[in-house]
């Protein structure tokens, strides 16, 4: 499946750009407008990075706090440390495999969450920018013909971007 996407500064012209697609014979199914008072980029699909961050940093809080646990607990182990007297050595093992495990946290949050934050999204997160902007997008899905018949067609408005996809 190929993607168009065209992003508009305005409803008139989004608006202008579906009637001129429409006329030239693109399927309505095939057309999708999204912006205010249309379609939202939830509806439509596009992906959150902040959702994408969240499940992220929940996968690897599943691995890294286990594992920050056992190395904070061996780590206590082999080198005898005793930071808390009033613990005494089991206690104080169990401290060191708690330190670890906040730090198995911590790592999750930051480094799957905050890189998921900013590299997960590829484009949704500009298009997602340009909608809370108040532009429009339209997509055109369909095949290569279809797509590039579209593309004459919208570049005719002067998109400020004009990109295509292919779903593999």
């Amino acid at each position: 499946m190929n993607y168009l996407i065209a992003v508009l500064p305005d409803r008139t012209k989004a608006e202008a750009a579906y009637t001129a697609l429409e006329k030239a014979g693109i399927p309505t199914e095939q057309l999708t407008i999204l912006g205010q008072g249309y379609k939202t980029a939830d509806e439509f699909g596009l992906i959150d990075p902040k959702e994408q961050a969240k499940k992220r940093a929940i996968l690897m809080a599943y691995w890294l706090v286990p594992f920050g646990f056992a190395a904070g607990y061996v780590f206590n182990l082999i080198t005898g440390l005793d930071t808390f007297d009033w613990a005494g050595e089991p206690g104080n093992h169990i401290l060191g495999g708690l330190a670890g495990a906040i730090a198995g946290a911590m790592g999750s949050i930051f480094v799957g969450g905050g890189v998921g934050l900013s590299s997960g999204s590829g484009d949704a997160l500009s298009y997602r920018n340009r909608l809370n902007a108040g532009k429009y997008i339209i997509v055109v899905k369909g095949s290569e013909t279809i797509k590039n018949q579209a593309t004459a067609i919208l570049r005719e408005f002067e998109p400020e971007n004009l990109q295509g996809y292919k779903e593999s």
